[in-house]
């Protein structure tokens, strides 16, 4: 008789990451690839932030922390809040996290129930239903395109009935595209009206380009708000990330941090209090984003890919390519064979019409921006 099994893990896989596999098995058979599927920076933590570790590694005791985070830490979090928004952030209320991955868990675990049900767009970051399916809460999907600017609105969440939470990512993944302050305030009145939780992924803040992005504390302070030290701060591979919790949340929180992860890793803390005196180095590489999405921009209409999402920030451009395939995972399998570029298939993020769909990352370096031009002109 077989052993039992749990069904928890019995979710679709993370595309992104079956694409970096393939990558980097091609890569390891000696082709040259081109990475334009991830969403990381090729642009290394500050020097700053790398010396500051390596002096710790020297004379600190690297052990554990409080799980809410170090002081140093959470202290410069709150500044970096009058920072980049001109808003007072009480430490208390700050949570260092494991990557935004385990503020996402988190704040799920302390404020659904098995059986609520969470709103969320569609196209959107697929790891937020696998997620909420794991935890047996019921992912809520709405539909949303290019009339919708690919983001939720009020009107649609009322459309869905009794709701118990909502998650908005403003600027979003894959699409990139920013939720209009009025659009903002309106999902979170009707959040506040409806008394539903509200969580607010805000990890592509600071990596705008058109105009700044609003961080939902503008507007309210019964929010999740979680970030990460990953895309703007150019620290992937630390995993760290932060929330600013409700109030009515910091005990649960700090309980289901100290049982599931003890607390984030002491030395990637250490280098996250180091990066806040590093604007000067960071606001270059979002120069260097944006010099990256000005060529594709411009470039991949030229090439056939001339149905574009916005992108007002971060680091993704999304392109409609029904006029080439209905498979979009067949159609950036064949990219990776025949031309080295991956990139990532629109199903990832949506169930719907994601066979029309897909992700290129310009999070890259220049140059890796302007092979893949010159490859996809060649390819065509």
């Amino acid at each position: 008789m077989p052993l039992k099994l749990s069904n928890r893990g019995d979710i679709p896989p993370f595309i992104v990451m079956d694409v970096l596999r393939a990558a980097n098995e091609r890569a390891a058979a000696g082709e040259n690839i081109l990475h334009l599927s991830l969403g990381q920076p090729a642009t290394p933590a500050p020097d700053h932030v790398l010396e500051t570790v390596k002096s710790a590694l020297d004379t600190e005791m690297i052990g554990y922390t409080d799980a809410m985070g170090i002081s140093e830490l959470r202290q410069g979090i709150a500044d970096h809040y009058k920072h980049m928004y001109q808003l007072e952030v009480d430490p208390r209320r700050v949570m260092v996290t494991t990557g935004s991955s385990a503020g996402f868990l988190l704040s799920f675990l302390a404020a659904f129930n098995p059986g609520d049900r969470v709103a969320l767009a569609a196209p959107g970051y697929p790891a937020y239903r696998n997620i909420l399916v794991t935890l047996d809460i019921e992912p809520v999907l709405i539909e949303v395109g290019p009339v919708e600017r690919f983001q939720p609105t009020a009107e649609l969440l009322a459309a869905e009935g009794e709701l118990d939470g909502v998650i908005i990512a403003s600027p979003s993944n894959p699409a990139g595209t920013m939720l209009s302050d009025e659009a903002f305030k309106g999902i979170i009145d009707y959040c506040t009206l409806h008394d539903i939780r509200l969580i607010s992924d805000e990890i592509y803040h600071g990596i705008t380009y058109e105009s700044e992005a609003s961080t939902a504390l503008k507007y309210t302070e019964n929010a999740f708000i979680i970030n990460s030290f990953s895309k703007y701060f150019s620290m992937t591979g630390w995993r760290l990330g932060w929330m600013i919790l409700p109030e009515d949340m910091l005990r649960a929180e700090e309980c289901l941090a100290q049982n599931l992860f003890i607390s984030p890793p002491a030395l990637s803390q250490i280098a996250g209090a180091a990066v806040f005196n590093c604007y000067d180095v960071l606001e270059g590489y979002v120069a260097q984003y944006a010099r990256n999405r000005e060529i594709l921009l411009n470039e991949l209409p030229k090439v056939g890919f001339d149905n574009l999402a916005p992108a007002d920030g971060g680091f993704y451009i999304y392109a409609d390519i029904s006029q080439r395939t209905n498979d979009s995972q067949s159609f950036c399998s064949r990219l990776l064979s025949e031309t080295g570029i991956a990139a990532t298939p629109g199903v990832d993020f949506d169930p719907f019409h994601g066979n029309h769909f897909m992700r290129f990352s310009f999070a890259g370096s220049e140059q890796t921006i302007l092979e893949a031009v010159k490859r996809l002109k060649d390819w065509r």
